[in-house]
């Protein structure tokens, strides 16, 4: 076992124990969950779309549900890859950028099997809060419906990245709100592609903007 994999290793198993036991402590404060769980009633998975500032809380949000999340190829994402499969989570390989042909064809064999996928439309480097397209590929290959998702804690930290990601802090309530499915016709055309983008984007922005108001969230806010 060479360097690398031992810190990997040693990452997802005290990165994962960490998040264990920071999550027990959150209060969840759901609402307008049906946007989803309609959908797996019937048994029909669904492409959850989330921006990666806010990944923290909804990956323990949804901690053993068997969702794959899109991560990128970067050794950064080898580290959150390990990290979320302890949490019950898989992990699609590629981004934009990087092994995204390869990451879609895995998706769609996911989906096939019945699981729910997660993807972080601004990451792996931003801009922050712009909606790449990706997901919508995904959405018209497979006929899924995007679900966006969005999180805010009552008390957190705010790392110095591109998208000032959010740690929140113990005992922190979190705020957590769903949107209704965006369907994306498989004979879509590049301008309707286009407008769905905006739309998702939109709406991802939107519930982020009200989960962040009931969580008291100030725009400059960097520590608990």
């Amino acid at each position: 076992m060479n360097r690398a994999e031992v810190g990997f290793r040693a990452v997802g198993l005290l990165g994962g124990g960490f998040l264990s036991l920071l999550g027990a402590t959150f209060r969840y404060r759901v609402s307008e969950t049906h946007h989803y769980t309609a959908f797996r009633e019937e048994g029909r998975p669904v492409i959850f779309i989330l921006w990666h500032a806010r990944l923290l809380s909804l990956v323990h949000r949804h901690r053993g549900e068997g969702v794959v999340a899109l991560v990128s190829r970067h050794r950064d994402g080898e580290y959150i890859a390990r990290v979320i499969r302890r949490g019950g989570f898989e992990a699609a390989r590629g981004s934009s950028t990087r092994g995204g042909g390869e990451a879609l064809r895995d998706l769609v064999r996911w989906t096939r099997k019945g699981h729910d996928i997660a993807i972080t439309p601004d990451g792996p480097k931003g801009p922050a809060r712009r909606l790449k397209p990706g997901a919508l590929t995904l959405a018209r290959i497979t006929g899924l419906p995007l679900v966006p998702a969005a999180a805010a804690a009552s008390r957190s930290w705010r790392a110095t990245s591109w998208d000032r990601f959010v740690v929140p802090a113990p005992f922190a309530r979190i705020h957590v709100r769903y949107a209704p499915p965006i369907h994306v016709s498989r004979d879509a055309s590049e301008e309707e592609l286009e407008a769905l983008r905006l739309q998702a984007e939109s709406e991802l922005n939107r519930i982020t903007d009200e989960v962040d108001r009931d969580a008291g969230v100030l725009d400059d806010e960097t520590c608990a």
